[in-house]
């Protein structure tokens, strides 16, 4: 005879950890993110629903297929994954579990998830992320973000950590590699302003974008006088 776990019933949802791409749909209206193994062809938002990968018409997460979102309890597990190559770009995820769920040794696999903060690395150049670049790739109807400071944003397509969070909504809190908040609770009400952190952020990627256009029209000039 095989002996099953007993059900549980908890108090208040599990909470976990786990990595993931940020997204920008193309018509630069919604931010999500993007798994990076099972599941990363398929963007969520930050209060969604999992879905099974292989199209099965059964509820994730089924007991006997792989369907439904990941995660693991211990953060330093989840920050361990952004160590390797491919996954450098990736953001940590502070997340809560909701609806059914399978808990196994090291994590959860489950049906419905709220992303409560998302944490973003350095630039690869090494200073902090004030903006959500172009990462060079995709996936259909999406454009994946990666990491940037003020001096690499440039004039790649970029979103400031307070913009991401406000297009994402459901309270998504994103926080810069070494703890300063990138942004607030989500989408600010009528007449409310944002606050000093989320000012500079963006007074800084303005700044960037500023310099990288008069540098520009500097060569530009210098072209003109030698014709």
């Amino acid at each position: 005879m095989r002996l099953r776990l007993p059900a549980e019933r908890p108090t208040e949802p599990p909470s976990g950890y786990k990595i993931a791409h940020p997204m920008l749909s193309r018509d630069r209206a919604r931010a999500g993110f993007t798994g990076v193994s099972l599941g990363g062809a398929l963007p969520y938002g930050v209060l969604d629903d999992a879905a099974c990968v292989y199209g099965r018409r059964h509820r994730p997460p089924a007991r006997r297929c792989d369907c439904g979102f990941h995660c693991v309890h211990e953060r330093e597990v989840a920050e361990a994954l952004l160590c390797t190559a491919e996954h450098r770009a990736a953001v940590l995820l502070d997340v809560c579990v909701l609806g059914a769920y399978i808990r196994f040794e090291h994590g959860f696999r489950y049906a419905r998830q709220r992303v409560r903060t998302a944490t973003v690395g350095p630039c690869d150049c090494g200073a902090p992320a004030v903006a959500l670049a172009d990462a060079g790739w995709g996936r259909p109807g999406w454009f994946a973000l990666a990491a940037a400071c003020a001096g690499c944003v440039r004039a790649r397509a970029s979103v400031s950590l307070a913009g991401f969070a406000r297009l994402a909504g459901q309270g998504l809190r994103v926080v810069a590699g070494a703890g300063d908040t990138g942004a607030g609770d989500g989408p600010p009400a009528p007449g409310e302003g944002l606050g000093v952190p989320e000012l500079v952020a963006e007074a800084a990627l303005l700044q960037a974008r500023l310099d990288w256009f008069q540098s520009q029209l500097a060569r530009l000039g210098e072209r003109g006088e030698q014709a």
